[in-house]
């Protein structure tokens, strides 16, 4: 486990999963203080999070509550870690990362996992006498070896990319291949009795399955596929599946399947195979909606839905929520198969560009980048690689990675066409060809296409974001701000540019508050000049003096050009005259010395 702080968004994320859990679904309490000391840690008030506030501020004790007599705190919190030892130990075992609560403090903590070197490829390196820091930091224009050993990409296991195992592997991979026939048998004796098929390490046995070679890996470009199966007979049910399935089929990263799941689940052709259950909730007109994999039956999403939820004028919200949480490439669905090694080459692509959206930094940038360019190398058909590089190959450009060193504006349009003519009805597709129409100034280009991709999905909070913050930075904030708002609002968790793009709405339309608290959301492992120079007008605006201090000194230490100049930066990234005034006023009265 790597001891590296996950981006506030991965937190966010890993927040509300945990908090939907079975694990935590009996205690409101545990909810409650787990809610109050991650959100207050992540908005940087980690020094707030003492027994007294936390009583009074969780439990509604009040100004006499006195700690030595009076447990709560102490016993809640002792509750608390034990939930959460249980979660990841059960539940959330395929969590990418992991929250704690010291003992001897409230603090929260977090640990990332590492993105590693498969086994072999780390015996192979051993002899190199160049490590990989050093390839990393090589100029352009070093041998391939070097570049080939800095290759984030090389990071990953992707079915079908591996080298020939030795002799050694090859018996083992036998012996294994005996073990999994076994398994299968089993299986097949289970299933031939009519047994429900749910096998303890059901996820490890299909990975072995395809890895040994007992089944066939899936084509590079397969995507999951999802079904509906209503187990409930009410008008409230029908018209929640309804919903689902209009949602359901608007999705890039999936594939739906319109009939009901009818037939009994096979742990290894369905091992890419989830349902969503429509099932009757714990109350009268409740709906409890489950997303499970088909092969083990394990439950990754539950929400219960009560009739206010399922009313006409709700609904759409309501599962626009879950899809976005569970659909994307950073969701429920690729997560699990992430974890359990059931990868395709175009699974693994999506969630690496997932990870560089949740956490935009150099390096998760070019492992993204590698994996999907790779993917167009060998004329991949899928719209979905091509729109993706397209807004990739722009963030080089614009935030200047080192990976393409040949990135223009003119390759990015032309990644973003190409996904066009592949994909004519693709949201993802739309949205880069926005994207890419917004950085080089067309707004009206930009929003007729963000307005397209939200129109073709609806239910994907991702595409009315990218709407919204195109009307923003387009100079129509009244417009863009309230549909950003409504996304963030519905969202579980979502990207830092979705906070940037709310910041920067608020910030337009004078709600200083709002503009503060969307602020809080931009931190990344690598901070952007941008995003630090907005919570640096927040902390300012919020009296938070402390911060602000600190927030200045890391600004001008990090980035000293745009200390010098920010104009030049918004000029360059082609905000609106009005917004690039307004921030480098309220950045010269924050205390930047170079805004002028």
């Amino acid at each position: 486990m790597q001891h590296t702080t996950p981006a506030a968004p991965a937190v966010r994320e890993t927040l509300e999963r945990l908090l939907a859990s079975e694990t935590f679904g009996r205690s409101e309490r545990a909810r409650k203080l787990l809610r109050y000391l991650v959100e207050r840690e992540q908005a940087g008030e980690a020094d707030r999070l003492k027994g007294f506030s936390i009583a009074m501020d969780v439990f509604g004790k009040d100004g006499d509550f006195d700690p030595s007599t009076d447990a709560v705190v102490r016993v809640q919190a002792g509750r608390l870690r034990e939930l959460l030892q249980q979660y990841f130990a059960n539940e959330g075992v395929a969590e990418p990362v992991r929250i704690a609560i010291p003992r001897g403090g409230y603090v929260p903590s977090y640990e990332l996992n590492a993105i590693r070197l498969p086994a072999e490829a780390e015996a192979e390196s051993k002899p190199q006498p160049a490590t990989e820091e050093a390839a990393t930091s090589a100029p352009p224009g070093s041998s391939e070896d070097a570049r080939n050993r800095a290759h984030p990409a090389a990071l990953l296991s992707v079915p079908a990319l591996s080298p020939a195992a030795p002799s050694l592997q090859r018996h083992l991979q036998f012996f294994w291949l005996a073990i999994a026939l076994v398994i299968l048998m089993l299986g097949v004796l289970i299933l031939r009795q009519g047994s429900v098929v749910l096998l303890t390490g059901g996820d490890t046995a299909v990975e072995t399955a395809v890895a040994t070679g007992s089944i066939a890996a899936p084509p590079v470009e397969t995507l999951p596929q999802v079904y509906i199966a209503i187990k409930a007979d009410s008008d409230v049910a029908r018209r929640v599946a309804a919903s689902l399935r209009a949602g359901l089929s608007g999705f890039d990263t999936i594939n739906f399947i319109g009939r009901d799941a009818d037939s009994p689940p096979d742990p290894l052709t369905d091992a890419a195979s989830f349902v969503f259950d429509v099932l009757p909730g714990p109350r009268s007109g409740d709906i409890m909606l489950e997303l499970q994999s088909v092969a083990t039956g394990r439950v990754l999403l539950s929400r219960n839905l009560t009739a206010g939820d399922s009313a006409n004028t709700a609904i759409e919200d309501q599962i626009s929520g879950i899809l976005s949480s569970a659909l994307p490439a950073s969701g429920t669905i690729y997560n699990y198969i992430e974890q359990s090694g059931i990868q395709t080459g175009l699974t693994a692509c999506l969630v690496l560009n997932g990870k560089y959206y949740l956490d935009q930094n150099a390096q998760t940038h070019e492992a993204a980048y590698r994996c999907l360019e790779d993917l167009a190398n060998r004329e991949a058909k899928s719209s979905l690689v091509y729109s993706e590089l397209a807004s990739l190959h722009l963030e080089a450009v614009t935030d200047h990675y080192p990976y393409p060193a040949d990135a223009t504006m003119e390759k990015a349009m032309m990644f973003a066409h190409r996904a066009i003519q592949m994909g004519p009805t693709s949201p993802y597709a739309h949205r880069a060809l926005g994207y890419l129409n917004s950085r080089i100034g067309n707004s009206e280009e930009s929003i007729r296409w963000m307005r397209k991709a939200y129109e073709l999905n609806p239910y994907d909070l991702a595409m009315a974001a990218a709407y919204g913050y195109g009307l923003v930075f387009a100079g129509r904030y009244s417009e863009g701000t309230p549909i950003l708002a409504h996304a963030v609002d519905i969202a579980s968790a979502h990207p830092t540019w979705w906070d940037y793009g709310l910041f920067a709405g608020e910030f337009m339309m004078g709600d200083m508050n709002k503009a503060t608290l969307a602020s809080d959301g931009l931190r990344t492992t690598e901070m952007k000049s941008h995003y630090l120079a907005a919570r640096l007008i927040g902390a300012n605006a919020a009296g938070r003096e402390k911060l602000a201090s600190r927030l200045l000194q890391e600004l001008t230490t990090k980035f000293p050009k745009f200390a010098a100049d920010p104009r030049a930066t918004f000029v360059e990234r082609r905000y609106p005259a009005d917004l690039t005034n307004r921030l480098v006023e309220a950045l010269r009265a924050a205390g930047l010395g170079g805004a002028s």
